[in-house]
């Protein structure tokens, strides 16, 4: 699949290092669309494998060159899983179907596409869950050193004190190790936002568990600067590349 675009770096960048950070292929497999002569900067073939792409010139790949790697933001039902399923457990990669896309069919994964979730939603949860084959990004929104936050909506049952809610926001620990200050309000009766900058294993649930109070519903409404926005229940959209380099961004 031909893919075009202008390079609007502001320093000089290697060809391999930017379609790697581009989602379109790995360092090597752009050395070897390079040896295949089916890479071009403005026009003209590119043979050098270290040739260094200038801010204002466009690439292209050629026919037989690499695609976009797949991304894309669904809103999760309640009962389904964001992984591997166990059982008769329904994964969420089994709702990226054409009939549940909103948006153009850009890309669409088939059987052979393995989407892995950049942060899991567990069953009993829903809201946006992104799902991807690109390992820059997967690193940008769940590595160690990503500072993308996540923002959720979650119903309660349990009185709500003002107590509850300061050590909700710091003084909790989980598996040992203290967990790091979040952002938690109270929105309307029953009803929290939480602001988290980690993602432990069911880690909304268990720190209300800790104050007593049981989680009812759990809706992650954003991640970093992608929001669920109007995107219906059960359906999907494709990430676009501007939608990517801005997650990126955010996480440094």
């Amino acid at each position: 699949m031909p893919w075009n675009k202008r390079y609007e770096g502001a320093e000089p960048q290697r060809v391999n290092k930017w379609l790697a950070s581009e989602g379109v292929c790995s360092r090597r497999e752009a050395e070897e669309l390079i040896a295949k002569g089916l890479v071009r900067i403005d026009g003209e073939r590119v043979d050098d494998p270290g040739r260094k792409i200038l801010p204002g010139q466009s690439l292209e790949l050629g026919e037989a060159g690499g695609r976009p790697q797949i991304s894309v933001a669904l809103n999760k039902p309640v009962g389904v899983v964001s992984a591997q399923p166990e059982g008769d457990q329904i994964p969420a990669a089994r709702l990226l179907t054409r009939a549940n896309l909103i948006g153009p069919p850009r890309n669409l994964p088939n059987k052979r596409t393995r989407l892995a979730p950049l942060g899991r939603l567990d069953q009993d949860s829903r809201g946006l869950l992104l799902l991807s084959e690109d390992g820059v990004l997967a690193k940008a929104v769940i590595g160690p050193e990503s500072k993308l936050d996540k923002e959720y909506l979650v119903r309660v049952a349990g009185q709500v004190t003002g107590k509850k809610l300061a050590l909700l926001r710091h003084g909790l620990s989980l598996d040992g190790r203290q967990l790091r200050p979040a952002k938690i309000e109270l929105v309307e009766p029953q009803r929290l936002r939480f602001v988290l900058t980690e993602g432990r294993n069911r880690q909304i649930r268990r720190m209300c568990e800790l104050v007593d109070l049981d989680v009812t519903d759990l809706f992650r409404i954003r991640i970093g600067p992608l929001e669920v926005g109007d995107l219906p229940e059960g359906k999907w959209r494709a990430l676009s590349m501007d939608e990517r380099e801005t997650l990126i961004a955010a996480s440094k």
